[in-house]
């Protein structure tokens, strides 16, 4: 892999300062960022942000990237001005070359938007779409200038990117719970249509998974002293006496940049979910796995990681090594202590999938009657036309006028 890296520029209002997408480019040779914990750009190893302008924030900023002066300005750029929109007026100053390709990008950007709103539009039936819908779809560029990539463009597109990925973790739990909640309905809907002496086989195969996924060795708590000489034991193939917290992080700063970013971070949880998680059997379900890796790399984030750049420096880990947490650390509640979702919270689920169906039953049924009315209209003017063909009865042959 080549040194290049991609950044995605955002700003998180409370603690998020940036999410930078690591991609290699071909024939060039930029060394990567490297900030420090007071600026505001971390290695963010995504194919994907989510979000529906992703290729178009991941142009811009690679362009920006090619600046030397805008690179030089990122090195020298607080968080105070970031969240003043300072950093984006340096635009001002970006060479000729690079202003006017992003002037492309943002036209090729807002005929985009503009053929999927059309498409959009089409598909309901040519309805007028709602105003702020509209506008939401166009909130991270300044669309009354459809031409000119300018110093407002730059903010929009850093404060979108911010406040829609600041939620990134949150919307990934809701879809958990979504997912958790809709499988339990379909398990509960499954058994409905079972007899009694097959319903009780199966809830009594349930809990036979249940019980098989719960029967585990015993999960350290993530980030404490006795599960990083677990991954120095099983994964770096040391000896767990030797444990040494600063050799330990070099092992696992992957990418060499001398901090433990979220996915490095991740990694180290494997060898705990495997002793919960194993693909191929009925009881364990990865998309729980993920989850759960998810709520361990979030707890160890909300220990260790204390400036709240979603990154982990040196200082800050070996700082953590130090407290009652690391060394006589709690047991870990794992998702199966945890439930995702309360009773109340299924309930409410529940209640809305039965108004969608009930929903889309109605919008069925006015389908129907709208179809066999047609039908009925079709009926009829087949009648009036056939009617009109009909041969005149015998005798009632019309006269024509005799020919001069």
């Amino acid at each position: 892999l080549c040194s290049s890296s991609r950044v995605i520029m955002g700003l998180l209002a409370a603690s998020l300062i940036s999410l930078l997408l690591a991609t290699c480019e071909s024939n060039v040779n930029l060394s990567p960022f490297h900030l420090h914990t007071t600026m505001w750009i971390f290695f963010f190893f995504f194919q994907d942000t989510g979000l529906h302008y992703d290729r178009y924030l991941r142009e811009v900023i690679d362009f920006l990237e090619k600046d030397q002066h805008f690179r030089e300005k990122l090195h020298n750029t607080d968080m105070e001005d970031i969240k003043q929109g300072k950093l984006a007026k340096e635009l001002d100053f970006v060479g000729h070359q690079v202003r006017t390709k992003l002037d492309e990008l943002k036209r090729q950007e807002v005929n985009r938007l503009r053929t999927l709103i059309k498409a959009k539009q089409d598909a309901e039936g040519g309805h007028e779409m709602n105003h702020k819908v509209l506008l939401k779809q166009f909130e991270y560029m300044n669309h009354m200038n459809p031409h000119t990539f300018e110093v407002e463009d730059l903010d929009k597109l850093i404060q979108s990117a911010t406040n829609d990925l600041e939620n990134y973790d949150q919307k990934r739990h809701e879809e958990f719970k979504r997912y958790e909640m809709m499988k339990e309905h379909e398990r509960k809907e499954h058994l409905k249509n079972l007899d009694e002496e097959h319903r009780k086989d199966e809830e009594q195969h349930y809990e036979e998974l249940r019980k098989k996924h719960a029967d585990h060795p015993k999960i350290n708590h993530p980030g404490s002293q006795d599960q990083l000489k677990e991954v120095w034991k099983e994964s770096d193939g040391l000896d767990p006496n030797d444990f040494d917290p600063k050799t330990f992080f070099k092992l696992h700063d992957t990418n060499g940049d001398s901090y433990i970013d979220e996915q490095e971070l991740e990694a180290l949880f494997t060898k705990e979910l495997e002793k919960m998680y194993r693909p191929n059997l009925d009881e364990d379900d990865m998309t729980e796995m993920e989850e759960e890796r998810l709520r361990m790399r979030e707890h160890v984030m909300n220990e260790v990681d204390t400036n709240k750049d979603r990154l982990v420096s040196l200082e800050e880990f070996l700082m953590s090594t130090n407290k009652k947490e690391f060394l006589e650390p709690d047991s870990w509640e794992t998702l199966e202590q945890a439930p995702a979702y309360t009773d109340e919270e299924m309930k409410l689920f529940e209640e809305q999938l039965a108004q969608e169906e009930s929903n889309l039953n109605q919008k069925n049924s006015d389908l129907q009657k709208q179809k066999e009315e047609l039908e009925r209209q079709q009926e009829k003017l087949n009648a009036q036309k056939a009617e009109l063909h009909l041969p005149l009865p015998p005798g009632h042959q019309q006269h024509l006028p005799a020919s001069s």
